[in-house]
């Protein structure tokens, strides 16, 4: 598969506020964004395209708005499947009870009784369970075992983790949803690669807008593991989606971005009851009262 890599390299600060530009501002989405420490000092971002950027430029530009990252560099790499290649060296990924792995990894496999095993192959579609956003839902999901709501959605689900993970935790039927057709038929092979296929749905629908999920509403619980500006506006709609005293766990916010998200669900008529601490992705869990 023929890709490009953009690189840029900078302080953690100016990396952070790069990637969510990257993630926020960019459409269509890069194919596959890396972030961390190159150095003790420097921090890396990577984002990797099948055809680069129309106008380079003006989209290096945008992207290092606000920041004093230097000029992103352009290269491509040559023909290997880069996402494919980049997991299958993250290995065996532990989240409370739940173990996510690649078929790679499954021979190293060392499950607990309460273990839950996810297989998670590299693909396309985001929601690996490596990016902390993920981890954290997952990490968080563990602590409510003994809470099993009737009715599940998994909005904006990607490759379906936290939908197999809900499914296979309370033993129920999950929608999961996302706007992105690609993504919804890697969540569907996902399912059935993990013997869920009966119980996770899966649905191609923007938001809360499709039959199928005004059928099965209110939902007891939601997962929203998107973006804050996206989890903001959704924040009355999700009021009407769920019922009392149902949960919804959001994720995919920043920390600086976390008070305007939680006052928008506040007004909303939510009220914050966990939250899973994190210096740059934090995960909230909320009630709706």
């Amino acid at each position: 598969m023929k890709c490009f890599k953009i690189a840029w390299r900078g302080s953690e600060r100016d990396a952070k506020t790069a990637y969510t530009a990257l993630s926020e501002l960019i459409d269509p989405p890069a194919d596959a964004v890396s972030i961390g420490q190159a150095s003790k000092q420097v921090w890396r971002l990577d984002a990797y395209f099948e055809q680069p950027p129309e106008n380079f430029s003006q989209f290096d530009t945008l992207i290092r708005q606000g920041t004093k990252l230097p000029p992103g560099k352009i290269e491509e790499l040559p023909d290997v499947d880069w996402v494919a290649t980049s997991l299958e060296g993250l290995g065996i990924i532990r989240c409370g009870r739940f173990v996510l792995y690649g078929i790679h990894d499954a021979d190293k496999l060392d499950l607990g009784a309460d273990d839950i095993a996810i297989r998670i192959d590299a693909n396309l579609a985001f929601g690996t369970g490596h990016h902390p956003t993920t981890a954290g839902c997952l990490t968080l999901l563990s602590r409510f075992a003994g809470f099993a709501p009737k009715s599940v959605l998994d909005l904006g689900c990607g490759s379906g983790v936290l939908a197999l993970a809900a499914a296979k935790l309370w033993g129920r039927e999950v929608l999961a949803s996302d706007i992105d057709p690609e993504s919804i038929t890697i969540a569907a092979e996902n399912a059935t690669l993990n013997d869920a296929g009966d119980k996770v749905t899966t649905i191609c629908a923007p938001g809360f807008d499709h039959e199928t999920i005004a059928a099965a509403a209110p939902f007891d619980f939601v997962f929203a593991n998107i973006l804050a500006g996206p989890l903001r506006e959704l924040a009355p709609t999700m009021a009407q989606q769920i019922s009392k005293n149902g949960r919804v766990m959001l994720a995919g916010l920043m920390a600086e971005q976390e008070d305007k998200v939680v006052e928008a669900y506040s007004d909303a008529g939510f009220r914050l009851i966990n939250r899973l601490d994190h210096e740059t992705w934090p995960v909230l869990l909320l009630v709706r009262q």
